[in-house]
């Protein structure tokens, strides 16, 4: 039988209307609309393209968006001070600095900049110690749509073996924390992990998110596991898994590409913005 898929489109498409009444109950209340500040920083053709995906987004529930734009040339410092405007500035919500920045900048003191309370993409290192330690936070936007999805899905992970195939900072070690979280028994792979193969093999959950276009072969997962693709490489069309008919059939849930994990990524930021302002208002956030 096919295996069930993990439709982050429609999901997202749920969400958002769920997340409009919220905005209108917000408004009713007096407090003023969410507002998300979005940074981006250099010419990249690809990350002007996502924050527009965004910022659309957000006015399509009724955040506001603010967009701001740097130069291909900005320093550390001036970075460093656009972002402490946007912490002193009241009526921001929530901060985005899209990855990643120019090489000259260090982009890690400048995710650490953005004040907890504002960081509803969820990249500060407070924030992911927090996590870690089972406390309230903002988790990263696509491990915490993730999350989202497998709950929404009923997908149990109580006692399950999950594999997380990538280390990075803002997606493979927050989701492996979240896991933990969750009674999983996790695994944390990369390109260099020995005998990858037979470790994804093992796997009851499979999250690829190695940025590396169908790196995971299908014959790699296992018959009955949950394929769960974070990667998106558009000029191919595909994931990090080698996602096809015959992989569908085996296993017993997948995440689409495109389709799948990034409508819900886009969803999860604008839904940790729209907690942070019912924070500020006195109004206790929606689960």
């Amino acid at each position: 039988m096919p295996a069930l898929e993990l439709n982050g489109s429609r999901l997202a498409a749920e969400r958002a209307e769920a997340m409009s009444v919220r905005v209108s109950q917000l408004l009713r209340s007096g407090a003023q609309a969410p507002v998300l500040a979005t940074i981006l920083v250099g010419e990249d053709p690809a990350s002007a393209t996502y924050v527009r995906m965004k910022q659309n987004a957000c006015r399509k529930i009724g955040i506001d968006s603010r967009a701001i734009v740097l130069g291909q040339d900005t320093t550390t410092e001036a970075l460093l001070e656009q972002i402490e405007q946007l912490n002193q500035d009241p009526s921001v919500s929530g901060i985005l600095l899209q990855h990643p920045v120019p090489g000259q900048i260090d982009e890690r003191a400048c995710f650490d900049a953005i004040r907890a309370e504002k960081d509803t993409d969820g990249v500060t290192c407070t924030g992911f110690g927090r996590l870690s330690m089972g406390l309230d936070a903002y988790g990263s936007a696509t491990p915490t749509g993730i999350m989202r999805m497998l709950a929404h899905y009923g997908i149990e992970l109580s006692g399950r073996h999950a594999v997380v195939v990538g280390r990075s900072p803002i997606l493979g070690k927050p989701m492996a924390a979240m896991l933990l979280n969750a009674n999983c028994t996790v695994s944390i792979c990369h390109s260099r992990t020995r005998d990858l193969a037979d470790v994804v093999r093992s796997a009851d959950l499979v999250v690829a998110a190695l940025g590396r276009p169908r790196f995971i072969p299908g014959e790699w997962i296992a018959d009955d596991a949950v394929a769960i693709d974070a990667g998106y490489h558009p000029a191919d069309r595909c994931g990090d898994i080698d996602l096809n008919a015959a992989l569908i059939e085996r296993v017993s849930a997948y995440t689409p590409v495109p389709g799948g994990v990034g409508p819900m990524t886009i969803s999860a930021l604008i839904e940790n913005t729209l907690q942070a302002a019912e924070r500020t208002a006195g109004i206790h956030p929606g689960s």
